[in-house]
């Protein structure tokens, strides 16, 4: 690939990260308005989104390898499990702690990510990118309400919180793994359907209700699947075939700075000057992390 060709891609890739970013910030205000409880809720955003996933992969002509045998699925399955703990770890944390606690500590991934990368991979990790990461990470701190806010929860569900976080690092992580092989369209099946099939038992055990009995329910339901998992997810594992898994994971600290944003408008909770400034210093953070 030629380098105007890659500088090209790279474009594109940071471009559908920061979609991707949007769409995911928009989950948790799916979340608060479904009708069903969370694991629930988690259930049908993957299983919704099996069949535009497969429609996307029977028309489309990717390239990439097929799987060769049994441990190629086993593989490509891999991160969906790690989808299906890190969502039902994260909704448990809402309702064990603060919704900012829980959003704030499950944004700690792109520091496990970092490790990961570093410990795995030995990926060269520059001081310019930590600066950027703390930074960022400063900045998620300062939007959900300063040093004072993280405790406040109970201590259990802040230990969930962050459980989530991790296992949503070993997710991008085996996203960038299998990439490096497979196409967008073939992993974003797989990955949704492993999830769907680890969280159908956990709703079912924790969950009175499986069905949303009005319109508005599954409209919040096909919202979720639809917009954060096809288009956030995707956009996502689209443009981890370009760009540092470590960097990527810091980009989508931009979903607490789109949350925020999007409960302002829609659920009438006002972005105080404070949430003002950490959306800010996230966003210089970010830059600050491109820069190494």
């Amino acid at each position: 690939m030629s380098p105007i060709s890659a500088s090209r891609h790279a474009r594109l890739a940071l471009i559908a990260l920061l979609a991707g970013g949007v769409a995911i910030g928009g989950s948790p205000i799916f979340v608060r308005l479904s009708e069903v409880g969370p694991m629930a809720t988690a259930f049908w955003r993957v299983s919704l989104a099996l069949l535009p996933f497969y429609v996307m992969s029977k028309v489309a002509k990717e390239g990439g390898e097929t799987p060769a045998g049994l441990r190629d699925y086993l593989i490509l399955l891999l991160p969906g499990l790690f989808l299906a703990a890190d969502l039902a770890a994260w909704h448990l944390s809402l309702h064990m702690t603060s919704v900012a606690n829980a959003t704030l500590l499950t944004n700690l991934a792109p520091v496990f990510v970092t490790l990961g990368s570093w410990l795995f991979f030995r990926t060269r990790i520059t001081p310019v990118f930590l600066a950027g990461l703390a930074i960022a990470l400063v900045g998620v701190i300062v939007l959900k309400g300063g040093p004072a806010a993280i405790g406040g929860g109970q201590l259990a569900g802040d230990a969930t919180a962050i459980v989530a976080a991790f296992f949503y690092a070993c997710y991008m992580l085996a996203l960038g793994h299998v990439r490096s092989r497979f196409s967008t369209l073939r992993i974003m099946v797989w990955t949704t359907l492993s999830a769907a099939i680890c969280m159908l038992p956990v709703a079912l055990v924790f969950e009175d209700a499986m069905l949303p009995t009005v319109a508005f329910g599954w409209a919040m339901l096909i919202g979720l699947a639809f917009i954060s998992h096809v288009g956030g997810q995707g956009l996502v594992t689209y443009a981890l075939a370009y760009l540092p898994t470590a960097f990527s994971s810091l980009t989508l600290l931009l979903q607490p700075v789109v949350a925020a944003i999007l409960a302002w408008i829609l659920l009438a909770e006002p972005v105080s000057i404070l949430q003002a400034v950490g959306g800010a210093i996230v966003l210089a953070g970010i830059l600050v992390a491109r820069r190494g």
